[in-house]
């Protein structure tokens, strides 16, 4: 697991991003920055000196404002990007844009199960040598389990 990695989370509730920040921590990741608002946002993504890892974000916060899929694919500041409760997201699984670097959600707020998904993308040793049986995988499965990148709730 790389602990360095850094993580931003922008939600206008502070309740919500400390439930965000909670799951991350859940996973072993501490590295995380929370904004409230996307002019913080875009403060600290075009003026950091190192790229984030994950950007999550509400989308609500765009709205009418930034095209959010637009702004994260042509950024190099920002590596992955989780856009939650987005209502042009399909309701049914993350849709995912350019390799996975940009998941979408319909979901109000992302829940322990979105965070794993979107962190085994963004960070293979994530994902366990064995499967939910407790049996261990091959090197084949686990190769297999960690190239997939497609998560469905």
């Amino acid at each position: 697991m790389n602990k360095a990695l850094r993580i931003l989370i922008a939600d206008e509730q502070h309740f919500h991003r400390m439930k965000v920040e909670r799951l991350f921590n859940q996973l072993g990741y501490y590295r995380v920055a929370p904004v409230q608002n996307l002019e913080e946002l875009l403060t600290l993504v075009d003026y950091g000196c190192e790229p984030f890892d994950v950007v999550v974000i509400n989308a609500s916060l765009a709205v009418g404002s930034l095209d959010l899929r637009g702004f994260f694919l042509d950024n190099p500041q920002v590596c992955h990007a989780l856009i939650f409760n987005d209502q042009h997201a399909q309701s049914t699984p993350m849709q995912a844009y350019a390799e996975q670097t940009i998941q979408v959600s319909a979901k109000a707020r992302p829940d322990l199960t979105c965070i794993q998904c979107l962190m085994s993308s963004v960070d293979p040793a994530l994902i366990p040598p064995h499967d939910l049986t407790g049996r261990y995988r091959t090197p084949a499965e686990h190769t297999e389990a960690t190239a997939r990148r497609n998560c469905h709730f």
